[in-house]
Parts: C-alpha cells; structure tokens; sequence
C-alpha cells in the first residue's frame, strides 16, 4: 500500500495523490466555496476577501496554462471557474449560505464546471493526438523525402552504370544503419538481376561507397524484381566478437557463422550439405574454424569429428577439460585425428555408420515418411571438420590419396544418413576445386580473402556470381559465404579466443548428444576407445622424442651407409605391439565375431568384412618406392568413380569424360595405375573396363 492510500475496514481505497477529474473537481471547487461562505459569515469576513482570492486563483491558472501551452478555450474555463466560485462567496458573505437561492446557485455553478472540465479535456486530448498525428506525418514526409531521394538517385545510377532503367518500389532503412535495400522492378524484355549483379564494383565506385562496403543485387519476389542492398558502414573493418549467449542450436534451425554486412547472423543449414572454407595464411580461416566448432559443440543434435594432421592443432583447444565442483567436462569435439591412422580409424568407423544406419532405421524413415533420417538428440548427426582436407583430396601422397578415397566415400553414401564434412583449403584454385564431389556436395562455401589475390579465384569457387572482388573483403576473417538459401555475399567472421573456448566447452558440457546405441554398435572398439592412453599419448607428451606414429612415417636406425629408409611410405614400425595392445586386438577380434553372430540372418553386403592384416615383412637393401610417379592430381577421384562402378568397371572413355582430359593421357595413367596393383585391367577387346581391386 502506497503512503497515500488508506483502506479503512475493508472500504475504498483512496489516493490522496490523485489528481481531480471533472465531478471531483467541481465537487470539491462548490464544497469549499460552501465552507469558506459558511464559516466567513459566522466570523464576519469582508466579502470583498473571496473577491480577491477567486481573482489571485484566476490569474494564477491562466498563467500555469500559458506555460503548458494549453488551448485558449482551456485556460478561459478555468479562470471562469475561479471568477464564478468567488463570486458566489462574495455574495453569499454578504446575503447569507443558508438559503435555498444560495444553494441552488451553487449546485448550478458545480454542474457548469464540470461539464466545462469535462469538454476542455476531451478537446486537449484530441489536440494531443492531433499534435502527435502531425509529427509523425512531418517525420514520414522526411523520412519518405529519404527514401524518394535515394530512390531517385540509384534510378540514375543504374541507367548511367548498367544502362537499365529500373522502376523503385520501396525503400527500406537497415534498424542497424548500416545500410538499405532497394525493391526495384527490372525493365520489360527479359532483363535479369545478374545484369545489376555483374556490374556490382562499378556501382559502388560510383556511389563512392566506403572501402568495404558494396552495393549488390539479389533475386526479388519474382523473376522480374531485384533486390539491392547497399552498405554505408564498413562492418567488415571491426572486430567482432564471438556472441556471449552460449544457447543451445540445431543443425535443422541452422548455425550462425558471422554477421553480414548490415549485421544480422548469417545462419547455415548443414543437415544435406557439406561445407567447403577456403581462407591463405593470415586471412583468419583458423579462427574460423574453432567458429564452426562452437557452433557444433552448441547443438543439442550434433557430434563433432576433427581430422588435423597438423598435430591436431585445430582440435586441441576443445579437448582440454576441467574439473569444476568435483564434475567432470566432456570435451568439446568427440573425436580427434591428428595421425594418418587415426584418420582412417575414424573415417572407416563413419563409413560403417553411414551402411549400418540404413539398415537398422528403415523402420523410423518409414514410420517418419521420409528418406532423410530423423537427426535429433538421440540420433545426432556427425559432423567431420577436416582442416584442410581440400589439399588432401588433391594431393599426390600415398597416405593422402588412401585418406582421400575415404574422405569421398563418406561424402558420397552418407548424405541422407546425417555424416557431413566440413573441409578447408588454403586457396581456391582449380586443383582443390577441380572434384566434381566436393563442388556438387559442397554447396555451403566460405571464401576467407583477407586482401590476398593469389590463388583466390572466387569465380571458381562461386561459379555464377559476377562481381565478386578480392579486394572487396581486405580484412582479416572477411571474405564471402554462399548457401543455397541466402546465395553468395559479404561477411565477417566472429572472433573466438581460447578463454571464450574454455567457457563454451564448459557451458556445453552436458549438451553434447551420445552416440545412438545402433550407430556404437556399428563403430565398434574403434571409437569405443578414441579416448585410450595409448591412441591420445601424444596430445600430452610434449618431450622431443619422436611419437609413434612419427615413426610409423618412417625413422630409419641410425647407421652407416645408405639409408633412404625415411623416403618410405609404408615401412612399419619395428617395435613389437605392447602387452596392451595385444590384449586390445583380442578383445577387438572378440567383438568382431559377436558382432557377425548377432548379424548373420541380416548381412551386410556393403561392409567389407573386417580381417586381420598380416604384418608385412620390413624391406632389405635400397627402397626408392617414394621417388616413384604417383600419378596425375585427378587419378585417385578416377579410381573412386571406378571404385563405384562396382564388379562392371569403367571404360577409359568414360573416365576422360569424367575428369575432362584427353583419351591417351587417361589410357597411360590407368595403366600404370593397373601397374601399380591399384586397378585391375579386365580385356574384353572394345568393352574392355578398368576395375578396382575391390571387385575385380
């Protein structure tokens, strides 16, 4: 109860600090005019008295009423109502309060000035609205004035530019100020957006934008109409932090990447597409990428495999844990590869995830009515961020083109059974977008340009999109990002620092989803035991002794003579496997024959079955093996698409075909490749194929 409110017994409450309305106000004008008669002639008061107060009251308001700006009909009433109650005192004084002619006077004088408070209010009132229509029309002129002058000026602009003349819609200012849009109808004769697209550099010149700012065009409402969003401030020059707002994500909502240019949160849907960053040295693709990783530690529906063979540098900031308040923190990645064999382990184990799920959830797509299956919290999609993992895909290496014909493998079985990749290259050139895959699956693409011009070739990573220049994003973590629903423009990249990962890991912890029960069952030890001693050792040896799989790489023993031993790509480790891991391949051996008990009435004719290599026998004497011609950068994606054809192969005219190159030079690389026990030539006279070994 507020001090000046008093409830008595229960009754009314009253408000003392109320103002009057127009019944109290005239009751309370008429009560006290009563009082001051009633009790000026029981003590014989000079009339002339209430004379002189009613006119002191009656210049007082005209004054208070002069400074609120208050209607001229207002401010008479009120000096009226004073003027009539003093007069009706004054004369009462002198001819008596008590009589019924005094009474009614005064009943009349209250009805009056009520009614008169009553219509004065309804009449500021409507002055009010009327003075609140009239600023808001006198800002709507301006603002419309606005927008007809930009209108009128980017009519003129076009016409003198693109030599088109657009008819202007509408006009609307970005709530952020960065910029506006344009709502244009193109000329009749078939005129397309792109014509206004292609000529996007020359536009902002012209309008003398500042330097990251552009003016771009995009599909209208219809064929017909364009957009054109025009920034005034340069976002892309500022540093922006990551968000602070750590809440959950969906990878079926979309996960914000960065800001656009008038910056709003650019959000990209992963759940059909994989994703391609390219980004040089110094261009803030790093950065990017521990981005993208915070997005998938957000999500309540996805599970994040990193591949880095850079000692997993990328992945290593989201598996450092702590313990807070006696409770243990789940890292943030599932999975980290740093080692070629760790890479195979895990891509194999994705591969065997992807065939059994389409197996074992028939039931659930049926039930759903759809061929994509239900991604949720209890059937997560695995996302597998491969730094860059372009360059491995064009690499000459052995080990890289083993690890490349089952980067593609997952890319091309595993759409609808929710495995997506994300890949990152340094440079958009033709050799890492020359895959047919990765340009067809890959359709969320992220160009990181930093100001450098070599080796970024944007029409090649953006085929279609006119306009595009290098120059246009020169800071670090700018560049372009295109999607399928938001098509290809500016942004800037969120900056994340290792506390903001340490706090996301932490903030994240009991979000992460577990791996279904039917896709653990298919993984197998492999990922059971991701988290082993002896497979992470090397995320905390930090001594200079080389690590295992260093040595699995090649260190010959140190001798005398020749040893070229180091060149080779696929010398064993001479070290016995350790107690552990003996024990670990019996247990793994165990698991593999429960697992072919259990599904011996529902085999699996696309997983190969899982035998024991034997170990191969360490070579003697001189090994040159690694100065040997692996082959030209296109064979390893001709070997996967033979690899496809299954038992049936391929002719080596329709591997030209695929890979755009002339019928010799493919000829002699498949032969030497069948050489080399990577193919199998299969002589039939002229339907004579080229098959896999797989199924030859």
């Amino acid at each position: 109860m507020s001090a000046h409110t008093v409830n008595n017994n229960g009754g009314v409450a009253l408000d003392w600090a109320a103002g009057h309305g127009p019944v109290t106000g005239a009751l309370s004008a008429t009560t006290g005019a009563f009082a001051v008669a009633t009790v000026g002639t029981l003590a014989h008061m000079p009339p002339t008295w209430a004379l002189a107060i009613g006119t002191a009251g009656a210049i007082g308001h005209s004054a208070s009423g002069l400074r609120q700006k208050l209607a001229g009909r207002t401010i008479g009433a009120r000096a009226a109502s004073w003027l009539l109650g003093s007069g009706w005192t004054t004369w009462a004084l002198a001819t008596g309060p008590l009589t019924w002619t005094a009474l009614g006077s005064l009943a009349t004088i209250g009805v009056a000035i009520g009614a008169s408070a009553r219509a004065t209010g309804l009449y500021e009132e409507a002055r009010e609205l009327e003075a609140i229509e009239v600023a808001e029309r006198q800002i709507a002129r301006e603002l419309s004035a606005g927008r007809r002058e930009i209108a009128a000026e980017w009519v003129d602009r076009i016409e003198r530019v693109c030599h088109l003349t657009i008819r202007v819609l509408a006009v609307e200012t970005w709530p952020t100020g960065a910029g506006f849009t344009i709502d244009a109808e193109l000329p009749a004769g078939g005129t397309t957006y792109e014509k206004i697209a292609s000529e996007s550099a020359r536009l902002s010149a012209d309008a003398r934008l500042p330097h990251g700012c552009t003016a771009t065009a995009s599909k209208g409402i219809h064929q017909g109409r364009v957009l054109i969003d025009v920034t005034t401030v340069n976002v892309l020059e500022q540093e922006m932090p990551y968000p602070s707002n750590y809440g959950p994500l969906s990878i079926l909502t979309g996960i914000p990447w960065g800001v656009r240019t008038n910056a709003d949160e650019v959000p990209v849907f992963l759940r059909e597409q994989c994703a391609l960053v390219v980004g040089p040295t110094g261009s803030g693709k790093t950065n990017m990428v521990h981005t993208i990783l915070a997005g998938f530690a957000r999500a309540t529906d996805v599970l994040t495999w990193v591949i880095d063979l850079n000692a997993g540098s990328a992945g290593l900031p989201w598996i450092r844990t702590d313990h807070a308040e006696g409770k243990a923190t789940r890292p943030g990645i599932d999975w980290l590869a740093a080692t070629h064999d760790e890479a195979l382990l895990m891509l194999d184990t994705a591969i065997r995830i992807a065939k059994h799920r389409k197996m074992a959830y028939q039931d659930l797509m049926s039930k759903a009515n759809t061929d994509l299956l239900p991604v949720s919290a209890q059937i997560p999609q695995i996302e597998i961020v491969i730094d860059e993992g372009a360059e491995i895909l064009a690499s000459a290496d052995r080990d890289h083109r083993i690890l490349a014909r089952k980067i593609l493998e997952v890319i091309r079985i595993a759409r609808a059974m929710a495995i997506r990749t994300v890949l990152t290259a340094l440079g958009a050139t033709g050799a890492v977008l020359g895959d047919l895959m990765i340009r067809r699956e890959a359709k969320v693409r992220v160009a990181l340009t930093g100001g450098e011009t070599e080796g970024m070739d944007l029409n090649k990573q953006f085929p279609g999109t006119r306009g595009l220049k290098v120059d246009q994003a020169p800071y670090k973590g700018s560049g372009f990002l295109g999607t399928p629903e938001t098509g290809v423009a500016l942004f800037k990249s969120w900056r994340i620092k290792p506390d903001q990962i340490r706090d996301i890991v932490a903030a994240t912890s009991d979000r992460h989803p577990r791996l279904d029960a039917i896709s653990a069952k298919a993984a197998g030890p492999d990922y059971a035991r991701r988290w082993d001693s002896t497979r992470t050792a090397w995320i905390t040896n930090h001594h200079s002794e080389p690590s295992v799989g260093s040595q699995a790489a090649g260190s010959g023993p140190v001798g005398g003579g020749l040893n070229l031993t180091a060149l080779r790509e696929d010398t064993p480790p001479t070290a016995a496997p350790a107690p552990a891991e003996a024990a670990a391949d019996g247990v793994d051996a165990e698991f593999e024959r429960l697992i072919a008990a259990e599904f011996t009435t529902d085999p699996q004719p696309d997983t190969p079955p899982q035998t024991p290599q034997e170990p191969k026998t360490e070579a003697t004497g001189l090994n040159l093996n690694a100065l040997r011609d692996a082959g030209p950068g296109w064979l390893p994606n001709a070997i996967t698409a033979i690899h496809a054809a299954g038992p049936d192969g391929m002719k080596p005219a329709a591997v030209a075909d695929l890979v755009g190159k002339d019928r010799k030079t493919v000829r002699a690389a498949l032969r030497a490749a069948a050489g080399r026990g990577e193919l199998v030539y299969r002589d039939n006279g002229p339907h004579s194929v080229y098959v896999h070994p797989d199924h030859a």
